[in-house]
C-alpha cells in the first residue's frame, strides 16, 4: 500500500468535507460545497498554506493543512503549523496519518522551519498517543477562546 500526497483541489472538497464530518471531527456538520470551494481559492491566495490530500490507489484516505509563517523571532526561522488532520475511519491505524505527517516534517524541513506544531482536543486521547508516536511532544499549554461567544468587555 502506498499513499501519495498532493495539493489539494477544488474538485476534492466533496471528499474532504466527508472526512471532516466524522463523529469525532465536525459531528456530520460540514461548509457546504460552494463554502468550502470558496475557502479553499482564499486559502490559495495565501503565501505557504495548502490543503492537501493522501490517496492510496486514487482514493481519498486522507487530508490536512500546512501552514508555514514566517517568524521575526528565532532570528528569522519559519515555523509549520499542521491542522484539520482527518483520516478516513476505515483507514485509521494503518500509516495514513504518519504518511501525511512525515510529508508535513519534510516540507518543514526543506523549508527550513524550527519546529512544526499541530493540537489536538483533549478528549482524543487515542490521536495524542498517536502524535506522540511520531516524535510530537507535549510543549507547554494551548489557550484558545470561542470568538463566537459574547464578549467579557
Amino acid at each position: 500500500m502506498s499513499v501519495s500526497i498532493r495539493v489539494a483541489t477544488k474538485s476534492d472538497m466533496p471528499a474532504i468535507l466527508a472526512l471532516y464530518a466524522q463523529p469525532e471531527l465536525d459531528d456530520g456538520k460540514t461548509l457546504s460545497l460552494s463554502e468550502a470551494e470558496n475557502l479553499l481559492s482564499k486559502i490559495k491566495s495565501y503565501p505557504n498554506y495548502k490543503i492537501y490530500v493522501a490517496e492510496i490507489e486514487e482514493s481519498m484516505v486522507g487530508t490536512f493543512a500546512l501552514l508555514i509563517m514566517d517568524n521575526i523571532g528565532h532570528l528569522g526561522a519559519p515555523s509549520g503549523l499542521v491542522e484539520q488532520v482527518a483520516v478516513a475511519p476505515a483507514w485509521q491505524g494503518r500509516d495514513v496519518g504518519k504518511s501525511m505527517m512525515d510529508y508535513a516534517r519534510k516540507i518543514c524541513r526543506e523549508a527550513g522551519c524550527y519546529k512544526i506544531a499541530l493540537s489536538s482536543n483533549l478528549k482524543r486521547e487515542r490521536t495524542h498517543t498517536f502524535y506522540e508516536s511520531l516524535g510530537f511532544k507535549k510543549h507547554g499549554f494551548s489557550f484558545c477562546v470561542d470568538t463566537m461567544e459574547g464578549s467579557n468587555s
